[in-house]
């Protein structure tokens, strides 16, 4: 069942006198349990598609069907619930809430549910941390988190409500090799349970974590392929510690 559709979707944008075509027509099916990478060179169009994925922003021309629903005759409030309800976003810079505990950010998207369904948003939210491994980490603020435990917090955040897919712009964009691995390793984790995960992502070695990858330019889709070779986090993961602990063993022997 494909839980996104898009059917000719295009985006245009006027700059003074100048119209900026930035999707020229992208038809796209996404599958539940899919998990998508996105690439494509600056001015490719992939920014402005994930704006589309995420009803961020309403296309031009087309139509987007996401989860059944279809969002271009939605009425604001309804496009506002269906951003807020049906999906979860995973930024590059975490966006956490730098005064409030991990716990507390987690909790922060049930407080804007309006169908009153959420009647313990305190235990839902530990719940999600538990489910990316930070059941020992609820009080503490984002200054006491490393960044791959502050991307896992917001991963928690954006699987709180439930979400039909998880949108994740760069979520490896400000860590380093270790934080990297630990991330695709949890997203493959969640994936392998049946979540729908969207990335866009400008790193090749990242997309091999995927299971298909769509190449943009100019505005379209120029390539939409199955990752053959798919690489396991985990195990890149724990290769990367043993490579690194026999280095440190070879440093201290010296």
């Amino acid at each position: 069942m494909a839980i996104i559709e898009l059917r000719g979707i295009k985006r245009y944008y006027l700059v003074g006198e100048i119209t900026i075509k930035a999707i020229r027509g992208v038809d796209l099916d996404v599958e539940t349990g899919e998990f998508v990478a996105i690439m494509g060179p600056s001015g490719s169009g992939k920014s402005t598609l994930m704006n589309t994925l995420g009803c961020l922003d309403k296309p031009t021309a087309g139509s987007y069907t996401l989860d059944g629903l279809e969002t271009s005759t939605a009425t604001p409030d309804e496009f506002a619930d269906i951003r807020n309800d049906r999906i979860g976003f995973v930024f590059q810079g975490f966006n956490l809430l730098s005064r409030t505990s991990a716990l507390e950010n987690v909790e922060l998207p049930l407080f804007y549910d309006r169908s009153g369904s959420q009647l313990n948003p305190k235990k839902r939210a530990q719940a999600a941390l538990e489910e990316v491994g930070l059941g020992d980490r609820l009080d503490h603020m984002p200054n006491q988190l490393s960044g791959g435990q502050q991307q896992r917090v917001a991963i928690a955040r954006a699987m709180v409500k439930d979400p039909a897919f998880i949108l994740a712009d760069e979520p490896t964009g400000n860590l380093d090799t270790e934080m990297t691995l630990e991330i695709m390793t949890l997203f493959q984790q969640l994936n392998d349970r049946g979540k729908t995960v969207v990335m866009v992502t400008h790193e090749p070695e990242v997309a091999s974590y995927t299971k298909r990858i769509i190449a943009m330019r100019d505005g379209t889709i120029v390539s939409d392929s199955p990752v053959l070779e798919r690489r396991r986090a985990a195990d890149d993961l724990a290769a990367w510690k043993r490579d690194h602990a026999q280095l440190a063993g070879e440093g201290g022997q010296s």
